[in-house]
């Protein structure tokens, strides 16, 4: 081996690494666009079959479905406005300079009966509040760019969600283009296993997303007969927020729990807290332990077991170890990836003993 050979192999192996490098700068740039295509491409696979319903069903060609499928999506999401745009601007009044002070004096005054309840049980609160630095952290000062930050995030997630139903338009539009290009793109010798896969994994991850959502609607009529049977103020806003929270497997319901127990105790400041407060809030939170308990061993494996043509118990290591390595965000993504995973394996290594087991339903 020469040293021009060895020259030209550090030279190339440089050039690699700045090749590298700069593609995962310029993808770190477009992460937005990234988004967008992910979320667009989430919401192509759940409208598929709403696009195929209104063509095959009520006679719609091809556009016309693709424009109906997209006035769901619009309808769905005029809905959710209608619904949190009261709260937000009751809210709004309230992270107002001029509220600031009210906000702080009704969290005083949680902490006080909180430390009423405390005393009276001859627990020393000045000395839990001290070691927990309660104090200290009680700054209201944010609030007001709080607000302002929130105005900002709202005015970005309009963006993007102009952006996402652009692109999903045509990603529902133009499905067969894309497939047809696909095709161009695809070794020949390869062609039929990567198609096959492609359809497989349209098909499972669609049952997987609309299945998903028919999960967060039972936790959400639960959670909401709950927080109803309570009394609890603002119920189907808190309902809705704590079954979103459930995208997030195991840790989204914890989340959910002291959320609602929050909200609880903040919309019923006026009553006592021995009596009133902090009993409407554990029997909440029963409430919702009892529905995760249903969600967890009932709703939840029959729905993703049969999306995704896999068992319970497989479902729960693949999520318990994707959250181990990637933590939240594994654990939300998990199913799709391993279903991925799994096609391309029954496709492609067919002979394999584990891939058999794995993937005999599919």
């Amino acid at each position: 081996m020469t040293s021009k050979t060895i020259a030209l192999g550090i030279v190339k192996a440089v050039g690699i690494i700045l090749l590298t490098a700069l593609g995962l700068y310029v993808l770190y740039l477009i992460q937005s666009v990234l988004i967008y295509l992910v979320v667009a491409f989430i919401l192509t696979l759940i409208g598929n079959p709403i696009l195929d319903f209104f063509k095959s069903k009520l006679k719609f060609n091809h556009t016309f479905a693709t424009i109906a499928t997209l006035s769901v999506y619009l309808l769905i999401i005029i809905g959710l406005v209608l619904l949190f745009v009261p709260l937000i601007i009751t809210q709004g009044e309230s992270l107002s300079l001029l509220n600031t002070a009210e906000i702080e004096k009704n969290i005083v005054q949680l902490i006080d009966k909180i430390a009423v309840y405390l005393d009276n049980h001859n627990i020393d609160s000045k000395r839990v509040f001290k070691e927990a630095n309660l104090g200290s952290k009680l700054d209201f000062g944010f609030i007001p760019d709080l607000f302002n930050n929130v105005i900002n995030a709202l005015s970005s997630f309009g963006i993007g969600l102009a952006s996402v139903l652009f692109i999903t338009f045509f990603f529902l539009k133009d499905r067969l283009n894309f497939i047809i290009g696909a095709k161009e793109l695809i070794p020949d010798s390869q062609e039929e296993k990567i198609l096959n896969s492609l359809h497989k994994i349209n098909h499972l991850l669609s049952r997987y997303f609309i299945g998903l959502l028919i999960q967060l609607f039972i936790v959400f009529i639960l959670y909401l007969i709950v927080l109803l049977i309570f009394g609890v103020q603002n119920a189907i806003v808190i309902a809705f927020l704590c079954a979103i929270l459930n995208i997030v497997p195991y840790i989204g319901p914890l989340i959910a729990s002291f959320v609602a127990a929050l909200l609880t105790m903040l919309s019923n400041l006026g009553g006592d807290f021995q009596s009133q407060m902090l009993p409407m809030t554990i029997y909440v939170m029963i409430g919702f332990w009892i529905v995760q308990l249903i969600d967890n061993n009932v709703s939840s494996p029959i729905i993703f077991s049969k999306s995704v043509s896999s068992h319970p118990l497989e479902i729960f290591l693949v999520v318990l170890i994707a959250g181990f390595l990637f933590g939240i965000m594994g654990m939300i993504v998990a199913i799709p990836v391993y279903t991925i995973l799994k096609v391309f394996g029954k496709e492609f290594f067919p002979e394999n003993t584990i891939i058999k087991l794995l993937t005999k339903n599919i």
